[in-house]
């Protein structure tokens, strides 16, 4: 692992089995992995058919809670939570949504730090399906080719929208980045709050999570120092 990446809770064994329960998990913003866990069928399935799956899915879980679906409030919400996961909320699970990315001439030659900061993200945590929302900032300092500004958004929403453990996304971001610039100079800060903490559990809505990635030249306290000057911190 590269110095000054941000360290992922990572708990397997040999075999690459998490080691904890369920219940030991908990609250912890525990990940298996940089990778987004999938199974080797997930794209085998149209929209439209998991959308129904999900339909079917939600309404047993609303049934068991009691709900009477035959109410016109209630009656369509299995289909409007289906087709949310599967188009919007969860739409960054699939690769074909990945936004296309073209890359210019640096005909400005310009060789210094370029940042894009307070964008705002809805994400879900993997471990209760509640939002985590916030601001991510990204920072790169060119070696040949640059990108469209607005790319930089498409990149966070895209990894946002997926179920997600915050340290994995800030990895996904940077380490994307760097490989679409052909660059390891970049740097990823991402504050966020966290409905699992805030609305649940210890029910704390105060607090905010920060987690960061540093590659490159961001490696240096300088150059380091610089981005948390821009971004405010």
């Amino acid at each position: 692992m590269k110095q000054n990446e941000t360290l992922l809770n990572t708990l397997l064994d040999n075999n690459g089995k998490l080691l904890l329960t369920d219940e030991e998990i908990g609250d912890d913003h525990i990940a298996t992995s940089v990778d987004t866990p999938m199974r080797a069928d997930a794209f085998e399935l149209s929209e439209e058919e998991k959308i129904a799956q999900i339909e079917y899915h939600f309404r047993q879980i609303m049934e068991t809670l009691g709900l009477d679906l035959t109410d016109d409030s209630l009656k369509g919400t299995p289909k409007r939570v289906a087709k949310m996961y599967v188009k919007e909320i969860f739409s960054g699970l699939d690769p074909k949504n990945k936004p296309s990315i073209a890359l210019f001439e640096n005909k400005y030659q310009y060789n210094e730090m370029l940042v894009e900061k307070n964008i705002s993200f809805y994400s879900n945590c993997e471990h209760h399906f509640v939002p985590i929302f916030g601001k991510a900032h990204v920072a790169y300092i060119a070696e040949g080719k640059v990108v469209g500004l607005s790319k930089l958004n498409r990149i966070v929403q895209y990894y946002a929208k997926r179920p997600q453990v915050q340290e994995r996304l800030t990895v996904q971001i940077a380490r994307d980045l760097q490989e679409i610039l052909g660059t390891e100079n970049v740097a990823v800060m991402i504050d966020a709050k966290h409905l699992c903490v805030a609305s649940r559990g210890v029910k704390d809505d105060t607090s905010s999570t920060v987690t960061s990635y540093y590659g490159g030249k961001f490696q240096e306290e300088s150059v380091r120092q610089e981005f948390l000057k821009y971004i405010g911190i």
